[in-house]
């Protein structure tokens, strides 16, 4: 196989025993094709992977999958797909996605054409898309005490004590509200479609250089969802904090404190996401979100 793909990293969702065999048949083909395949920590303690192929492939941790392969491959949902994404984004390598049996937003590949699949995007059969990153610099006392990115949304909201909680918002350094909430969600368009869109943000097409700041639960129902370009610098500044934190994707979190600044702003890296040739966005939305089905041919239209 002519590819310029020559070392695959593969990450599965852990202890999820339905993935054993896919995961077997993609090393077996890939190492047919005489590539250098690396296989994520997390899968080989999580069980997936069968003890013939630990042999026959090189382990690494998620952290250094990126620096080391040329290409990874996720096998599971969005979720794990998005963990991977966080890990690989500053190493500017591209990522596929392989569904575990639903449709993803982000896993495009069927697990039933898996192989068929993968053969032809890595000779260059495929659809390549980037999508933007969100950086977050919490800023505690004039000094950055830590950097995080997301891929979907960073969510600032209450705890568990219920509280809400109360911020200021700015743009490129100008003022834009005071707000008493659940929370906010910066979202990027890959996350419009998460929990922005449950908030009542809108669906943003996924290649757009945009970020929407999506309001939950606001004390005043003035407080509406705003879209911003990409290039902005947003400044949310914690005046009321109670026990609230700022989430990252739904997987990883900090707590913050009244005073804090969380600086968000567009990750320098895209992500480069290889869709089948096939793949179609607003195909891809119908499913998910049972949108109607076209009735008329295009031919007819006009």
């Amino acid at each position: 196989m002519i590819t310029e793909f020559k070392r695959i990293g593969i990450v599965t969702r852990p202890e999820t025993p339905q993935i054993e065999d896919g995961l077997h048949s993609l090393i077996a083909f890939l190492l047919a094709e005489r590539l250098e395949v690396f296989i994520d920590r997390e899968s080989v303690d999580g069980g997936v992977v069968r003890e013939e192929d630990l042999n026959r492939c090189r382990i690494t941790d998620k952290d250094n999958i990126g620096r080391e392969c040329s290409l990874v491959v996720v096998l599971g949902g969005d979720g794990t797909f998005l963990s991977a994404a966080r890990k690989v984004a500053p190493f500017r390598i591209p990522l596929i996605g392989v569904n575990q049996g639903h449709l993803g937003f982000l896993t495009q590949v069927p697990r039933e054409r898996m192989i068929a699949e993968i053969a032809g995007m890595l000779t260059g059969k495929h659809y390549a898309e980037e999508r933007i990153l969100l950086e977050t610099d919490l800023i505690r006392g004039g000094e950055s005490v830590q950097k995080s990115l997301a891929l979907n949304d960073v969510v600032v909201s209450r705890g568990g004590a219920g509280q809400m909680i109360e911020f200021e918002t700015f743009i490129n350094q100008e003022f834009v509200y005071t707000q008493r909430s659940d929370g906010l969600i910066v979202s990027t368009p890959t996350g419009s479609t998460a929990y922005a869109l449950a908030a009542g943000g809108p669906i943003l097409q996924a290649s757009l250089r945009a970020f929407t700041l999506v309001p939950i639960c606001p004390q005043s129902m003035t407080n509406r969802p705003i879209a911003v370009a990409d290039t902005c610098e947003i400044d949310i500044l914690i005046t009321k904090a109670g026990d609230a934190r700022a989430h990252f994707d739904g997987q990883s979190y900090i707590d913050i404190q009244s005073g804090d600044i969380l600086r968000i702003r567009r990750y320098r890296h895209n992500l480069r996401v290889l869709h089948p040739v096939d793949y179609s966005y607003y195909k891809t939305l119908r499913q998910k979100l049972h949108w109607g089905e076209q009735l008329v041919p295009i031919a007819q239209h006009g």
